[in-house]
């Protein structure tokens, strides 16, 4: 070994100053090995020598000229001594020996040669040779103070000690047992050359730094020596060995195995990463899932999901998992594989497979609990022996070990996981067995409240849909399109609607609304105003102040939530509430009236494309009851489009409160050309589908799986033309009756509705007579013809006649009898200056 001079030159050159940078330049490291003290060679497939050193040139006397291309046992003074005659060295990871060589001279050698084997693909030669120069010389009476100083500094297991030069001393006993090697054989040698694998380059750049610094190193590295028969995780400490005046002469390396302390702690984090992961949706695929996400290829090389297959057709799992009688039906719902692809799998996603009674899963689920199998147990290999596809797969890939866990959540058995290894070649082991049963009873729970869930939101969604109108009406004030999604996220289906409603006078009425909440819940409290609205409608109340009567309802539901209390301090409940747009289109004045509660802002579009929101009134939601409602009017000229919609439609919950970009989003779609602009065909405008519209918008907005409800309902306003509409004013004299009905007779002639004038004279003479006597002027009467004809008689009094049966002997009382037996439909409704009164004929029947 150099002398302490000779350690201090090497520490200067690699320029070690304290905080230098951690890795020596490859030159420095080379001076401070002193390279050419390794005999080194590299030999293809073929055994043709492709890479030739100094200290080869040293050793033996060639020249890397000379012996590059040349076959390396043109070099051997006699054949390798080997029990049992020569090793088949391909199939050898490492191989180490005396060998017999022949000097340039002529000279016989005998060297110690330490082969390492190196897999194809890594870009050097296919065999690296080594032979240490410096074991041929004696060892320096140094060596004996660096076993006192490194076994009384350094108690751990696996020791070596390591001169200046980063050359091998001595090794301990559980060193050698560890490499493998006696100290005899990697005497000489370099760390990097004892183990041929990044962990040793790193070990060695460390010992480099205990040079050059004297402060200790630590390490933690994986890997599989060929002295071990699995990987081992290694605790790594390097430090310095001083004399008594400091001068550090040598390096100790030890190596303590932390293999279970490594596999604990990696189970902990296994833990960890599966609570944050599993469970993220309630999805109940996608959450099993998860499960084979976090445990391929930590834990296994192919994991599966199955289901019991009786799941399928029941709300509730069975309560005996295995059958009475027959195989155990599973259906798989999801796997992973380290192989792209999943080819070891005999069983897609989505398919029932047979289990009989003495297979893997049908024991664990009889003996609930995990159990784990070598592929060569007697019970393994009996079930196999039915299963021949199965086992051609586990041959296939070399299955060796496999565990089946049953997922119990609540004491309910849901189905069985399946764990299997083949491309890891350790076995399952008992502590696996443990962690797989963690992560599974994990899983399971959420699983279990995924199909709550599930079968909860199909529930609420199926509700939900029944209470929604299935089919729009029919009615001539409007061409309407709209579309629902119920939420996609953990949220649950909510409370919107949508509805239109024919009122009189051809007019109708457009809602949305959105009641607060999700869930079974809220789709009845949706269920309750939407019925309620459709009443109120009925009797023709204005927008204001039906929201106003649905005001009362909705607080009147918040205090029968809270238990029917009805003291002052109760006031509404957060459990209850809701937000709603109420709108009544008259095709014939094309005037439009809305009141809104709290709800999004109507948009319109006109029939040139202009787009803009229809401000209304401030209003608070629907049971707050704390401000009045109020309406606004809105001229439509044919052909304009009435967009309502519920904030699920606007609002991102990624960017909470940022409603204003949602409704710019919207005013965007709403403003494309194709979609609004009447195409023409043959100069006829044709206006594009409302449908394709609706599509377009939440194509725009929406995510694949919004975050809350939507309801959309787009329509185009319609207008009944001048010569659709015939208005009289009727004198307050009896004597009008007759030629009122002459002039109906004649508007029905011209309209080519002669076959409605009986009904028709009779409905006028009955409502106009009525008005002349117990009403108030002024009287006016009012045809409409659409493809029905309406027939509406107004007056300034406030009473509104009522239906009843005459007795026998009365004089009057039939006539509102007479219509509406008559007519389809008729009804009253109150106006600011009184009341109107009308009767609808349906044509096609006349």
């Amino acid at each position: 070994m150099e002398q302490p001079v000779t350690v201090g030159r090497a520490i200067r050159s690699l320029g070690a100053e304290p905080g230098a940078a951690e890795a020596p330049a490859v030159a420095d490291l080379a001076e401070l090995v002193g390279e050419p003290l390794t005999a080194r060679v590299t030999l293809d497939e073929r055994g043709r020598v492709t890479g030739w050193n100094t200290g080869a040139e040293r050793l033996l006397g060639y020249s890397a000229r000379q012996m590059t291309g040349r076959r390396a046992a043109d070099l051997l003074a006699e054949p390798i001594p080997v029990r049992g005659g020569l090793p088949t060295l391909a199939g050898l990871p490492r191989w180490n020996g005396d060998v017999a060589l022949r000097h340039h001279d002529g000279r016989k050698l005998t060297v110690r040669v330490l082969a390492h084997h190196r897999a194809p693909g890594t870009g050097a030669g296919a065999w690296l040779l080594l032979s240490a120069l410096t074991r041929r010389q004696s060892r320096p009476a140094l060596d004996d103070s660096l076993v006192t100083w490194s076994f009384a500094q350094s108690p751990c297991c696996a020791l070596a000690l390591y001169d200046t030069r980063l050359r091998l001393r001595r090794a301990n006993e559980g060193m050698e047992q560890t490499m493998a090697l006696t100290e005899e054989e990697m005497l000489g040698l370099r760390v990097s050359e004892i183990v041929d694998d990044e962990a040793g380059e790193r070990a060695e750049r460390s010992m480099a730094r205990v040079l050059r610094t004297g402060e200790p190193q630590y390490e933690e590295n994986y890997l599989r020596t060929p002295g071990e028969t699995s990987e081992h995780a290694w605790s790594v400490f390097m430090s310095a060995l001083r004399d008594a005046e400091g001068t550090i002469r040598g390096v100790c390396l030890a190596a303590h195995d932390m293999t279970e302390q490594f596999w604990a702690r990696k189970r902990l984090q296994l833990i960890a990463e599966a609570g944050r992961r599993i469970g993220s949706t309630l999805d109940v695929t996608r959450t099993a899932q998860e499960l084979t996400d976090v445990t391929v290829p930590a834990l296994a090389d192919f994991v599966s999901v199955d289901l019991l297959a009786a799941l399928d057709d029941t709300a509730e799992p069975p309560a005996q998992a295995l059958p009475a009688d027959g195989p155990l039906l599973l259906r798989r719902v999801a796997l992973r594989s380290v192989t792209p692809g999943a080819p070891e799998a005999v069983v897609a996603p989505g398919q029932v497979d047979s289990y009989p009674e003495g297979s893997a899963p049908y024991e664990s689920l009889r003996a609930g609990r995990p159990t784990l199998h070598a592929v060569t147990d007697t019970s393994f290999t009996e079930w196999l022996a039915h299963d021949p596809e199965r086992a051609a797969r586990i041959r296939a890939f070399g299955i060796h070990s496999v565990m089946t866990v049953p997922l119990v959540a609540r004491g309910t058995t849901l189905g069985v996981a399946f764990f299997v290894r083949y491309r890891d070649p350790d076995a399952f082991r008992h502590d696996d067995l443990v962690l797989a049963g963690e992560l599974v009873a994990r899983a399971a729970v959420s699983i279990d409240n995924a199909r709550s869930y599930t079968r909860e939101r199909a529930t609420a969604v199926t509700l939900q849909r029944s209470l929604l109108p299935q089919r729009l009406p029919r009615q001539a004030a409007v061409e309407v399109a709209s579309r629902y999604l119920p939420a996609g996220g953990h949220a649950g289906v909510g409370g919107d609607w949508f509805d239109v409603i024919p009122l009189s006078g051809a007019r109708v009425a457009l809602v949305v609304g959105d009641v607060v909440g999700h869930g079974l819940h809220a789709s009845a409290t949706m269920g309750r105003l939407r019925t309620a609205v459709r009443t109120l409608a009925d009797i023709d109340l204005p927008p204001d102040e039906l929201l106003t009567h649905l005001d009362d309802l909705v607080a009147r539901l918040s205090v029968e939530e809270e238990g029917g209390e009805t003291s002052a301090d109760v006031g509404t409940s957060a459990d209850v509430g809701a937000t709603c747009l109420y709108a009544m289109y008259d095709p014939v004045s094309r005037r439009c009236c809305l009141a809104g509660a709290g709800h999004p802002m109507p948009a319109v579009v006109s029939p040139e494309g202009n787009v803009e929101l229809i401000e209304l009134p401030a209003a608070p939601p629907l049971g707050v009851g704390s401000l009045p409602y109020e309406a606004t009017e809105a001229v439509l000229p044919e052909g304009s489009l009435l967009v309502l919609y519920t904030n699920g439609l606007i609002e991102d919950r990624g960017r909470a409160g940022d409603l204003d970009a949602g409704v710019h989003r919207l005013l965007e779609a709403l403003a494309l050309p194709q979609a609004l602009r009447f195409a023409r065909t043959g100069g006829t405008p044709v206006a594009p589908s409302l449908d394709a519209l609706c599509d377009t918008v939440l194509a725009d907005l929406l995510p694949q799986r919004p975050a809350d409800d939507v309801a959309l309902l787009v329509a185009r306003t319609r207008a009944l033309d001048e010569s659709q509409v015939a208005t009289w004013a009727v004198p307050d004299d009896p004597s009008a009756v007759a030629q009122t009905r002459k002039d109906v007779v004649a508007q029905l002639e011209r309209w080519g509705l002669s076959d409605a004038a009986f009904v028709t004279e009779l409905v006028v003479s009955e409502l106009v007579t009525n008005a002349i006597r117990h009403a108030q002027p002024p009287i006016q009467l009012r045809l409409i013809h659409d493809a029905t004809l309406i027939c509406e008689v107004s007056d300034g009094g406030n009473t509104a006649p009522h239906l009843r049966r005459a007795r026998t002997y009365d004089e009057g009382g039939r006539g509102l009898l007479l219509v509406a037996q008559m007519t389809g439909r008729w009804g009253t409704r109150q106006s600011a200056s009184g009341k109107t009164i009308w009767a609808e004929q349906t044509l096609s029947l006349q």
